[in-house]
């Protein structure tokens, strides 16, 4: 691993952060991480962070926009010394990637962006296109869905909404993302545009904090009726 501009693809997302603030050398390293790695990587409150790397923790688990607004702030800042601007969540929404587009597209003077992730799928093409992808071991693999989406029904929309009607946002971003995967792999569905849209809107709508249970009923519902006859 390298400090250069690119988007990384890890199951281990706490240890590879370790590893590339090791990396540091005279650097400037700024990383936002959601609060539950902040309690991995750093259990006592008490502990100083390493010697030149910065830590910002968001206020939820998945970054929201007031996050992004920060990252820009932090990477317009007018700097002589290189700094490593580091992202590391399980995934990232649609939203946030588009409002961090340009700032990627257009670095700064002597900054550099890293995007550590779980999942290549869940970067968008327009990031692709400006990042380099780094794959240093699979995603971790999931359980089982529990949804068989070659059968979907309305009692299976129903009863795995019942299922997961305590979940939390933060998990459900990661079913939406493994059901779009099924989804697509299953060919029981007409995958136009509006089909793939419907999973976009659901990670855009988790983002914004709408009630994750909601979100997923919708979602089935939607792609229900796009089932192939």
């Amino acid at each position: 691993m390298t400090l250069t501009s690119q988007v990384i693809i890890s199951a281990q997302i706490e240890k590879t952060l370790l590893e590339l603030e090791g990396l540091r050398r005279s650097e400037s390293v700024i990383v936002f991480i959601s609060p539950s790695m902040k309690k991995i990587l750093d259990p006592e409150e008490e502990t100083p962070n390493p010697p030149g790397v910065q830590r910002i923790v968001s206020e939820r688990e998945s970054f929201r926009v007031d996050d992004a607004k920060i990252v820009l702030e932090k990477a317009y800042l007018a700097s002589e010394e290189q700094t490593i601007i580091i992202l590391a969540a399980e995934s990232f929404t649609p939203i946030i990637q588009n409002k961090l587009l340009k700032v990627i597209e257009e670095p700064p003077k002597n900054k550099v962006f890293i995007l550590l992730t779980q999942s290549k799928s869940t970067i968008l093409p327009t990031i692709k296109s400006r990042l380099p992808i780094t794959v240093l071991s699979e995603a971790k693999t999931l359980d089982e869905l529990g949804l068989d989406l070659k059968q979907l029904s309305l009692q299976s929309v129903y009863d795995f909404s019942q299922k997961h009607k305590r979940t939390d946002s933060k998990t459900m971003t990661v079913i939406v993302e493994r059901l779009s995967k099924e989804a697509m792999l299953s060919d029981s569905y007409n995958l136009d545009a509006k089909t793939l849209t419907l999973f976009s809107n659901a990670f855009k709508a988790l983002d914004m904090g709408s009630p994750a249970s909601f979100v997923l009923n919708t979602l089935l519902l939607k792609l229900l009726a796009r089932k192939k006859r």
